[in-house]
């Protein structure tokens, strides 16, 4: 079990905030001074433009870039460094894959299937390809418990060119058999597109064993600095993929007429490119390994498990998703009967417990449950069970003032 009380320590914004209760990392993590000091660090010793100078601290910033890539390969499992492209973030990166992959193969009357549990980031994209291309969008629906309704899935998937889905819901919280899906996706004929935002930061992730085409998550939620994100993808898919950008890094040569791009992954990174941000996210990763990823999940679980449980005894307030703690990611989304979530969310507020409330860029979804929006608690590995346990204390106090 993870001592998050050490870890706690660790993270500066506690101590300036010493009431808050953060419950809101689904959104965004907080940042351990490990990370802020290697940023900082960044900046005060070798603060340069990569893959350009010559010169000795431009050398070493390219090589700790660099070095960030392999990195990142290794945390999810993919040996080939040419497969890890530095995006801004998770919606960043669908949107390459829209430009650069999407445009190219996707022709009229394709299908494209994603899910009614997806964040807009990873629906959006392929809604708006379609209508571009004259395909076919088609949006796989849900069970009552918030788990995907495989049948109308494998229905929808038949001769399907593309497959979204999240890894893991941010609304339901619902953990989605990956491996599966993507198999189900490959015998389809389709390319599987997986949303890890929600999954990276918080479990182990292999995508050898996913079996994934593509998979997308933000550094913001792993500890990371804003705008540190990345795109995996198969380096033969990738090969094929036209840049989404054009200038600077992902050229090889330039004539007047016609262009040669350079190797991937560098062909998708046009301009100069978040060093510090990347940097950071180096930083993040080595700080998550020495904690474990394993042991990152089992800590969520506990929370989670002990979420439920509390919530469960609150008058009127329903659970979104599924209810058992194995089945779910580090997040609790609920509606509480007769009180906005807003109101819900200010209130808690006032108690220095700060959670998520509205649709969650997850429109679709609300309008399936028919609930305007709801409100998201969310835990991370510098939380404890007292979090747990002030957020259910100020629920019963939002429950008394709204009767």
């Amino acid at each position: 079990m993870i001592d998050f009380s050490r870890i706690r320590a660790e993270f500066p914004i506690f101590a300036a905030n010493p009431r808050m209760v953060y419950l809101d990392s689904a959104a965004t993590s907080q940042r351990p001074e490990e990370v802020i000091g290697a940023v900082a660090g960044f900046y005060r010793r070798y603060n340069a433009n990569v893959a350009r100078g010559l010169y000795e601290i431009a050398e070493e910033a390219t090589l700790a870039y660099e070095a960030v890539r392999k990195k990142a390969g290794r945390f999810i499992s993919s040996k080939d460094e040419g497969e890890i492209v530095f995006t801004k973030n998770t919606t960043e990166s669908a949107n390459v894959l829209m430009r650069g992959f999407g445009e190219k193969f996707i022709k009229k009357g394709d299908r494209i299937v994603a899910t009614l549990m997806d964040h807009h980031s990873n629906f959006v994209p392929w809604q708006q390809l379609a209508l571009m291309k004259g395909a076919r969008f088609e949006v796989a629906g849900l069970n009552p418990d918030g788990t995907l309704d495989l049948e109308d899935l494998g229905r929808k998937l038949k001769g399907a060119k593309l497959f979204a889905f999240p890894a893991a819901s941010n609304v339901l919280g619902t953990l989605n058999d990956s491996r599966g899906l993507c198999a189900m996706a490959r015998d389809s004929g389709a390319v599987s597109i997986v949303d890890g935002a929600q999954s990276v930061p918080s479990m182990p992730t292999d995508v050898k064993k996913m079996g994934c085409d593509f998979l997308m998550f933000s550094g913001h939620k792993m500890l990371a600095p804003f705008g540190s994100g990345v795109l995996y993808g198969r380096r033969e898919l990738l090969e094929k993929m036209d840049p989404f950008l054009y200038g600077s890094a992902m050229i090889r040569s330039v004539g007047m007429k016609e262009s040669e791009w350079n190797d991937v992954p560098h062909r998708f990174e046009a301009g100069t490119p978040l060093v510090d941000a990347v940097i950071g996210l180096g930083a993040a990763i080595d700080y998550l390994n020495r904690i474990g990823m394993g042991a990152v999940r089992d800590h969520e679980e506990a929370l989670v498990a002990r979420m439920l449980k509390r919530l469960g005894e609150v008058r009127g307030l329903r659970v979104l998703g599924p209810c058992n703690e194995r089945k779910r990611a580090g997040l609790v989304s609920f509606s509480m009967d007769g009180i906005h979530p807003h109101d819900v969310s200010a209130m808690l507020a006032e108690d220095g417990v700060c959670v998520r409330s509205g649709h969650h860029c997850a429109m679709p979804l609300h309008a399936h449950l028919d609930i305007p929006a709801s409100t998201r608690a969310s835990v991370y590995i510098y939380n404890g069970m007292d979090d747990i346990d002030a957020l259910a204390a100020s629920l019963e106090k939002v429950r008394k003032v709204f009767g």
